[in-house]
């Protein structure tokens, strides 16, 4: 930071100029979006200011209408995007206009480099959507004063690494943004150019867009107009500006809700994810209003975490305008919107995945992981909850619901079998799943780390319980295969392999709870599965990787009696002086390792496993 006669030159903060760079070779496809984020940051100013004059009406003393305005200076190449509202001071310009002050920014700037069409879903969704200003300008300067205070400030930049601020004059409260634009951006300056963005982009701002004397926006909260007023562009819009968002909503859910609490939702789906879906804060983007006056974007009670990827307002009359946050979130008339709200958002939700299936599987991929955090967390919504919950299975490409899977189970099956693991594809192939495979048996495939945590508390459904594939005997001898002859296959003399048993039992001592035969296995030598009662595979892995859990369950050897190594194996065991056999020892290390690789392991001891492994292959050759 240079100093020079009150004016201070600062650096931006290395994000911001890496994001100038990319902004700077035109991130988005259409520059016009500059003025929809120059104006939707300048209808937030009004709505924060709105928001502290009910507690300090001092604030909006003199000057109680709100307005953003509008100048096209065609002659000095300006275009001014000026408001009334909160206005900025010198800590809030460094703090807002250096940085980024957000967790992820690294992520972030990464997805923005790849030059796809989620640039421009991102750069507005992270909230610098100021900086798309230097897409049509070669300098900005910002001149603002914020409410309550006397000092106004002048924030300058090109756009080019530094940016300087200084003490400026500034009547009243509020913020101008002029935007001097570089020659390939005269479109801009013409008059009609800007009634058509305005219109476009900006019609459903709830504060008049003045350009001279005429309004040209609808300046009317667009929640309030009856929803067969509203086009699908109009609603298309408002969830661009209350999202910052530029895809189009998946689902768009507009209602008025009269009772002992009455009020107005304007809710959306996003049909791309969210970047901070699985931020720690796990943050609601839904707005409250009360009698169309915003009050606050972080209400915690108003929609459960779980619904976080919704972005829109609530608006209710019944609520006080002078309520504290901290009151919010135990007051119990917001208690009765957010379950009203969330029943009304499942059944949307259910609607649509009755109807419309493939577009259901879309929002599923989407946001199901954030969903099956319901079941953990919503006990009285549980049930609903799981009836709209879709997974991935060993039957086909296609998303299947509970229900479902229970109407197709196998004569003879009385469980819903699933395996869970962090990789959809490595799962799918993963030896536990080769009987079930073989009985024509379906299994679930769990793939998100949530999963785990709500099997916890869904244990059954319509009376089948949920078995884990890698947990406890896989008693299939009572499902009927498609083939009978395959259910003959399953008849093999087990007692062959005591003697194997014993040696490998011997040879590894507590590095195993168990080693018996498996009815799981039908082309893998072996596998590794939690006994009855331990904890599964699975959640034992989530929890040493978090730190959780120390050291790990032995887990049990179930060998294949079928596989032609296992029967080797089973013969030599059977020999005089089995139990100096070298090769037999090192070959229950190796069968140890192998079912460990399967699941996604590395070998105990990756020296031993090579030196067993060269030797095992030189008695082979």
């Amino acid at each position: 930071m240079s100093d020079t006669a009150s004016k201070e030159t600062f650096s931006f903060q290395t994000e911001v100029g890496r994001l100038l760079d990319i902004v700077a070779g035109s991130l988005y496809s259409n520059r016009e979006i500059f003025l929809r984020e120059l104006v939707s940051n300048a209808s937030d100013a009004c709505d924060k200011l709105r928001h502290r004059a009910l507690t300090e009406p001092t604030l909006v003393e003199g000057d109680q209408e709100f307005k953003i305005s509008l100048d096209v200076d065609a002659k000095a190449k300006t275009i001014t995007i000026s408001d009334n509202g909160i206005g900025l001071n010198h800590d809030d310009l460094l703090e807002t206009l250096g940085t980024i002050a957000k967790s992820g920014t690294g992520a972030f700037l990464e997805q923005l480099g790849k030059d796809d069409k989620s640039d421009v879903s991102l750069i507005g969704q992270f909230g610098v959507g100021f900086y798309s200003a230097f897409m049509v300008a070669d300098k900005v300067d910002v001149i603002t004063r914020k409410a309550g205070e006397k000092e106004a400030w002048l924030w300058s930049s090109d756009g080019k690494g530094q940016f300087s601020i200084e003490p400026a004059e500034r009547e009243e409260r509020g913020t101008t943004v002029v935007l001097h634009t570089k020659k390939d951006a005269k479109e801009f300056l013409e008059d009609a150019r800007i009634r058509h963005i305005i219109k476009t982009y900006s019609d459903h701002i709830a504060f008049p867009v003045m350009y001279g004397d005429e309004i040209l926006n609808a300046a009317s909260a667009i929640w309030t107009r009856a929803a067969k007023e509203i086009t699908e562009e109009q609603y298309t819009e408002f969830y661009h500006h209350i999202a910052h968002a530029y895809d189009q909503p998946w689902l768009t859910m507009h209602n008025r809700v009269e009772g002992l609490v009455s009020y107005t939702n304007l809710l959306f789906v996003p049909s791309t994810p969210p970047f901070d879906l699985y931020e720690p804060e796990r943050k609601g983007h839904v707005k409250l209003y009360v009698n169309r006056v915003f009050i606050t974007e972080d209400t915690k009670g108003l929609l459960p975490t779980y619904l976080r990827f919704l972005r829109g307002v609530v608006d209710s009359e019944d609520l006080s305008l002078n309520i504290s946050r901290e009151m919010l979130q135990t007051d119990p008339k917001l208690a009765k919107i957010r379950t009203g709200l969330t029943k009304k958002i499942i059944g949307e939700l259910k609607k649509k995945a009755t109807k419309s299936p493939e577009e259901y599987a879309v929002f599923w991929r989407n946001f199901g992981a954030v969903m099956k955090e319901g079941l953990v967390e919503d006990s009285d919504l549980r049930d609903r909850i799981l009836a709209i919950c879709r997974f991935a299975s060993t039957r086909d490409d296609q998303l299947t619901s509970l229900a479902d899977y229970v109407g197709r189970m196998k004569e003879g099956q009385e469980a819903i079998y699933y395996i869970a693991g962090e990789d959809a594809t490595k799962i799918a192939q993963s030896p536990h799943l080769e009987g079930f495979r073989a009985k024509g048996v379906e299994v679930l495939l769990l793939s998100d780390s949530v999963d785990e945590f709500w099997m916890q508390h869904v244990t059954e459904f319509e009376g089948k319980t949920l078995n884990s594939v890698t947990r406890g005997a896989a008693d299939l001898d009572g499902v009927k295969s498609d083939d009978a002859s395959d259910d003959k296959k399953d008849e093999t003399d087990e007692s062959a392999l005591d003697g194997l048993i014993a040696a490998i039992k011997l040879e590894l001592g507590e590095a195993v709870k168990d080693v018996r035969p498996s009815k799981r296995l039908t082309e893998s030598p072996v596998c590794l599965i939690a006994d009855d009662g331990d904890m599964d595979v699975n959640l034992q892995r989530l929890l040493q990787r978090h730190g959780q859990m120390h050291g790990g369950m032995p887990r049990v050897l179930e060998i294949n009696p079928g596989h032609a190594i296992i029967k080797k194996l089973a013969e030599r065991a059977e020999l005089e002086g089995a139990a100096s056999d070298e090769l037999l020892k090192d070959a229950s290390h190796l069968l140890l390792d192998q079912a460990r690789i399967a699941d996604g392991e590395a070998p105990s001891d990756p020296a031993e496993f090579g030196r067993r492994l060269s030797a095992v292959m030189t008695s082979a050759l």
